[in-house]
């Protein structure tokens, strides 16, 4: 934690601004049902992971789910991935409060 996160916080917003970046926050969300579907149909390329805005790990799995032996190792880790999707969005809307609360701090 740094000190423009102290900052942030000491930094009292008012309703009308907490209500708007709930509201940012909400918009800007994936959808947990195209994240579902991609990562169902599409889930050993790692194209939910591009969705859900994990693209480095999603790069990794594409080079790795591309080959023949990498195939069963992208399988699992998709059906891992399957009750990670709500967990990944949470951390995803976390980031982005954090961002726009920084953002209407300056």
């Amino acid at each position: 934690m740094d000190s423009h996160d102290d900052e942030c916080r000491r930094i009292p917003f008012s309703l009308q601004q907490k209500m708007l970046i709930d509201f940012q926050v909400a918009a800007q969300r994936p959808s947990k049902l195209a994240a579902y579907l991609l990562c169902v149909f599409l889930g050993v390329l790692g194209a939910h992971r591009f969705y859900l805005g994990e693209r480095k790990t999603a790069i990794v799995m594409l080079g790795i789910g591309i080959t023949i032996i990498g195939l069963p190792v992208t399988a699992v880790w998709a059906v891992t991935d399957l009750f990670r999707i709500p967990a990944m969005i949470r951390q995803r809307d976390e980031e982005t409060r954090k961002r726009l609360t920084a953002e209407a701090a300056e």
